[in-house]
């Protein structure tokens, strides 16, 4: 609130005592009602408000005041600040009482108190003079500003321990901005990519995509994410380091919601990160079919039956396999088809990692 208006907020009430001689409270200190309609306003109100004189009596308080210190407004009338606040809180109150007599007009202000329970408080508000009476005395306002005041060191532990988690969890955590740039990145991101972590900012991550059926179905996933759709969501990606070698990573996605704009960014946390192979070979169908019946113990004759060729075709399928996969014997065919991931690991019988239906091996 600006000073000029809260000038206009009390300028009824400080006139309302000066006409009437008195204040609030002062016949009776029990908190009787006031035909005053300002003073029942500055009693009920949610801010903290006091009168005390320049010995430092309280000779007002409303119950928001009353409260700050845990007790109520007939404990602390006619006593002393000494009697109310923490002792070494009495001599810095009173100096700026005296401040605020000087200067002759308000004076705004952040002070720190000690709550009923101990804990440190923060509130902020007014002191002016006003006429009590005879006397000359100071009133003031306030509102505790405790959780506003230390939201920032909140804020700064949050993210630094969010910092912590990104860069020594050795999970792959990165932050996107919704055009799909890389905006934070944790070390073992760049690690895993051999990307030094300062050029990963600003990067398009879909440059770290390779071209697999996973990339479209996250751009899907991406899209309901970004436009609000979804909160969050879990893909599966295949990620291209520096030297052209890829890794299978799960992906759990969720979003930054910023205040009024939407969503500010997404974090992709990746997970089950699957071992270091080269690009898998262009395979056609009916190689993978083979792969696969090989995985689970097929004899040549079976598999020549299963798919209606000759042997002599069988043969030169499987010859073609053994020079686009470097392996020269069945068993290490069918350890490549796993390391390269074109086929799943998780499934039997053995099929292809990019299969749609559980019943057919492609």
């Amino acid at each position: 609130m600006e000073e000029a208006d809260f000038k206009a907020l009390l300028a009824p009430l400080a006139m309302s005592w000066r006409e009437s001689g008195s204040g609030p409270g002062v016949a009776d200190s029990g908190g009787a009602a006031f035909d005053d309609p300002y003073a029942t306003f500055a009693d009920l109100a949610p801010a903290a408000a006091f009168v005390r004189d320049v010995s430092g009596r309280y000779l007002w308080v409303n119950h928001a005041y009353a409260r700050l210190y845990g007790t109520t407004r007939d404990a602390v009338i006619g006593r002393h600040l000494a009697d109310v606040g923490a002792a070494g809180d009495t001599t810095r109150f009173l100096s700026l009482d005296q401040e605020v007599l000087a200067r002759g007009r308000p004076v705004r202000h952040t002070l720190a108190y000690r709550r009923a329970d101990g804990r440190p408080g923060c509130a902020a508000g007014y002191r002016f003079p006003v006429r009590w009476g005879a006397a000359r005395c100071v009133a003031g306002i306030y509102v505790d500003v405790t959780d506003h005041a230390q939201a920032p060191d909140r804020r700064r532990q949050a993210e630094a321990d969010l910092q912590a988690l990104r860069d020594h969890s050795g999970l792959l955590c990165v932050r996107l901005t919704p055009d799909g740039r890389i905006s934070e990145a944790g070390t073992a991101v760049a690690d895993v990519l051999r990307i030094r972590l300062s050029d990963l900012a600003g990067l398009p991550a879909d440059t770290l995509l390779a071209g697999t059926p996973e990339r479209s179905a996250l751009y899907r996933v991406w899209d309901d994410l970004v436009s609000g759709r979804r909160r969050s969501a879990r893909a599966c990606a295949v990620l291209v380091d520096r030297d052209g070698w890829r890794r299978r990573v799960r992906i759990h996605l969720s979003t930054v919601c910023g205040t009024a704009s939407g969503v500010s960014g997404v974090w992709a946390v990746g997970t089950r990160l699957g071992p270091r192979h080269r690009a898998q070979p262009d395979l056609t169908a009916a190689q993978i079919r083979i792969l696969a019946l090989l995985a689970a113990g097929h004899s040549n004759a079976d598999i020549a039956g299963k798919l209606c060729l000759s042997r002599q075709t069988l043969d030169y399928h499987l010859s073609r396999l053994r020079v686009l996969l470097d392996a020269a014997t069945r068993p290490a065919l069918v350890a490549r088809a796993y390391v390269l991931g074109i086929l799943s690991a998780g499934t039997w019988p053995p099929r292809s990692s990019t299969a749609v239906n559980p019943a057919s091996p492609v």
